[in-house]
């Protein structure tokens, strides 16, 4: 899910959710109105470090599988949520915290009638500079080890964090201080014993990663890659959790997102990222995310 929260109880250090209609409670960094999404409440809040987006909502809506070309870190505020990514099937409730990797196939949908939740999204170029402070050798790729951390003492670092770059002044020392002590807390060092993909199929992957917008037939991707297509599909589906075609969505829709953040009009949008039209993007943009790319974009003004 475009995982998002509304705010945690005022004596839990966060807002507060109360009824069956939550209502949304302002703070001295209130950056964007909440705006409505499928069954629930959506927003976005200003963060004081670039390469972060804090999102909150309460929800009802249950997505469909698709990735972030983030790290998600968050805690689920009220009510619960169940969902299948590459770490198995899951389940996480009230006070839990949840995670998802950057390129990590997953979806979600709550457990009853809805849940409310709230996440940090970091940029893995800002997570790869953090990674790099903590681990002072360097090291390969870093990953969350789990999909769900339950009720830990890592909750209170998320809440600090989530505080420090949402409320109050800005304050990036604080900010990056908070930040590196949450991460170093929940980043482990990937196996070095998983096999390789192939080259072939990262060559499929990239290309699709580098142009979303270009039509590419299974054809394309078999023949580039010396394969079947019946072996492209099921090498590429191997590689990324995903076919080509929901990955070339996924991709399409990322890039759509920036835009619409950038301030880029929602028509325009849809045409410089490959929809057929703009309600083409409309459907495939709820569906994923929960939210109209219009009132997407209005969130981020």
């Amino acid at each position: 899910m475009h995982d998002v929260a509304l705010q945690h109880l005022k004596n839990a250090a966060c807002a507060g959710i109360r009824g069956p209609h939550p209502t949304v409670v302002t703070s001295p960094r209130e950056a964007y109105p909440a705006r409505r999404m499928q069954q629930g409440i959506f927003r976005l809040r200003k963060c004081a470090l670039p390469g972060v987006e804090a999102i909150e909502a309460h929800s009802g809506h249950v997505f469909g599988r698709h990735t972030h070309d983030a790290f998600a870190i968050g805690r689920i505020v009220d009510g619960g949520q169940r969902w299948w990514s590459g770490r198995g099937n899951v389940e996480a409730r009230r006070g839990d915290m949840i995670s998802s990797n950057a390129g990590e196939v997953h979806d979600g949908a709550p457990l009853g009638k809805s849940r409310s939740w709230k996440m940090l999204y970091f940029s893995p170029e800002l997570v790869a500079g953090l990674v790099r402070d903590i681990q002072e050798d360097g090291g390969p790729e870093f990953e969350f080890k789990t999909p769900v951390f339950g009720r830990c003492r890592k909750a209170a670092a998320f809440e600090r964090c989530y505080s420090a770059l949402t409320e109050g002044p800005q304050d990036q020392l604080a900010a990056e201080s908070r930040a590196i002590l949450l991460f170093s807390g929940l980043l482990w060092r990937s196996s070095c014993d998983r096999a390789a993909p192939s080259e072939q199929m990262v060559r499929a992957r990239d290309r699709i990663h580098a142009d979303p917008v270009t039509t590419v037939s299974l054809a394309d991707l078999a023949n580039d890659a010396g394969l079947s297509r019946f072996q492209a599909l099921r090498g590429f589906t191997k590689l990324t959790g995903l076919p080509p075609h929901a990955f070339q969505v996924q991709r399409r829709l990322e890039t759509a997102r920036k835009l619409i953040s950038s301030g880029t009009g929602v028509s325009d949008a849809a045409a410089a990222s490959g929809f057929a039209d703009q309600s083409h993007l409309h459907r495939t943009f709820v569906r994923h995310f929960g939210i109209t790319p219009g009132a997407y974009r209005q969130a981020r003004r």
